[in-house]
């Protein structure tokens, strides 16, 4: 722990690397059939339902229930490729919250979510663990969304945020006052580094553990809670005036 201390306190919240993944050639066929996947290789913005009621459609929708990653992954592979519907349908949605709770923009969410599936599904062939594809996806969508971050800073600008972008998906409506709370919150989430919004986010938006954080972000536990620690410090002084 005192080693994860004194990296963080020499290179601040530097995340730990992820792997890069190249983009690869762009997908411009389409599967046979009719799904959600279509629409991502089409270069279309997922819809944000399931795929149409058809035979195919419920199909999709029962495999996406039982069948594990790892043999949709290998049929993919083997040229099934309209399987990989299964994997969109399974994750986009989690992972769009991810993306807009970072981003802080649904559209920008939606973009991201889209280009990590489409990297995926380039870059199939290098998932070495398939039966691991959520979290080898989530770190694609991961460095997509750090880089954004990054040349959002570059270019001294800041995304558009949704109004619920950052709020937990139960949260009822409020009073004027909880809803002015609500935007101090997201305008100082905004103003963390994006390691330290994302162990928040993932923390306290996702209900997620600090040992499954870690397991997703290759991050320690203890830099997890360093960067957390920081992370309220820094709402705390941003926030007194809502106190």
């Amino acid at each position: 722990m005192s080693d994860d201390r004194s990296k963080d306190s020499r290179r601040g919240d530097e995340v730990t690397p992820a792997p890069e993944v190249p983009a690869g050639p762009s997908v411009t066929g389409t599967p046979a059939g009719d799904s959600s996947w279509g629409y991502v290789v089409a270069g279309a913005r997922p819809p944000l339902k399931d795929p149409p009621n058809t035979p195919a459609g419920e199909v999709l929708v029962g495999l996406r229930e039982r069948v594990p990653d790892a043999e949709v992954v290998r049929a993919v592979l083997e040229g099934d490729v309209e399987r990989y519907a299964v994997l969109v349908g399974r994750y986009r949605d989690r992972y769009a919250r991810y993306a807009a709770r970072m981003l802080g923009s649904f559209d920008a969410a939606e973009d991201a979510v889209q280009d990590a599936f489409v990297r995926a599904f380039d870059q199939l062939a290098q998932c070495r663990e398939p039966d691991k594809f959520a979290g080898w996806l989530f770190l694609i969508l991961r460095n997509r969304c750090f880089a954004e971050r990054r040349r959002e800073t570059r270019e001294g600008r800041r995304l558009e945020q949704g109004d619920e972008a950052v709020a937990g998906p139960d949260r009822p409506d409020g009073t004027v006052e909880q809803a002015e709370q609500l935007r101090a919150l997201k305008r100082a989430l905004e103003r963390l580094t994006p390691e330290q919004r994302e162990v928040f986010v993932l923390k306290h938006v996702e209900g997620l553990a600090y040992e499954e954080i870690a397991r997703m972000t290759g991050a320690t536990v203890a830099s997890l809670k360093m960067r957390m620690h920081r992370g309220y410090d820094r709402l705390r002084e941003l926030l007194k005036e809502h106190v």
